[in-house]
């Protein structure tokens, strides 16, 4: 899979700029998320460099058997998003199922424009006791990587504004750039 990641990436045309996080088990922010494509990126990354990354999936796509099966397969953890207590719990449990667990997670939240990012993997990263490192996904120069370590304090609103000023510092673009907004 390593290989014909790195081959599928190389076809379309993105460059690496990093390997994988060398924590053993921490949380990976991505950015900018403005199409499930976004996802499909980073996953190839991630592949090619012989990571193997997790992502948070809304417990409906476990429903289906054969969806649920594929979905698993790319690192999908079912999570109920209507309980954000649960899902903390539900995360931080099947981190310490294993030895190894990097979760990517999209701080947006969501594909549309907003604002505000979310900060749940705040909670999950100071509850678990894991650092966060920052990637990206440049459509604009279809550069894929990883940027940085950020520590966590306290306040997360103060790290978030200070997350969000490390993305804008990067002049990212997202494959829709009208939907990604850092501020």
């Amino acid at each position: 899979m390593q290989k014909l990641s790195a081959w599928l990436l190389r076809v379309m045309g993105w460059t690496v700029d990093s390997g994988t996080v060398p924590e053993k088990k921490c949380i990976i922010l991505g950015a900018p998320h403005t199409t499930i494509w976004d996802f499909v990126i980073a996953y190839l990354y991630y592949k090619s460099q012989g990571g193997d990354a997790l992502c948070m999936v809304k417990q409906e796509f476990f429903s289906v058997p054969v969806l649920s099966s594929i979905v698993k397969k790319m690192g999908g953890i079912p999570v109920d998003r209507k309980n954000p207590g649960k899902m903390v719990r539900s995360v931080i449990a099947e981190m310490e199922k294993r030895d190894k667990f990097h979760l990517a997670i999209a701080p947006e939240g969501t594909r549309k424009p907003i604002a505000r990012w979310k900060t749940g993997f705040h909670l999950i990263a100071s509850k678990a006791g894991i650092p966060v490192y920052l990637a990206y996904f440049d459509w604009g120069t279809k550069h894929v990587g990883y940027k940085c370590k950020v520590e966590l304090t306290d306040d997360a609103n103060a790290d978030m504004r200070r997350i969000q000023d490390l993305y804008e510092e990067m002049h990212l673009v997202g494959r829709h750039p009208e939907k990604y907004i850092t501020r």
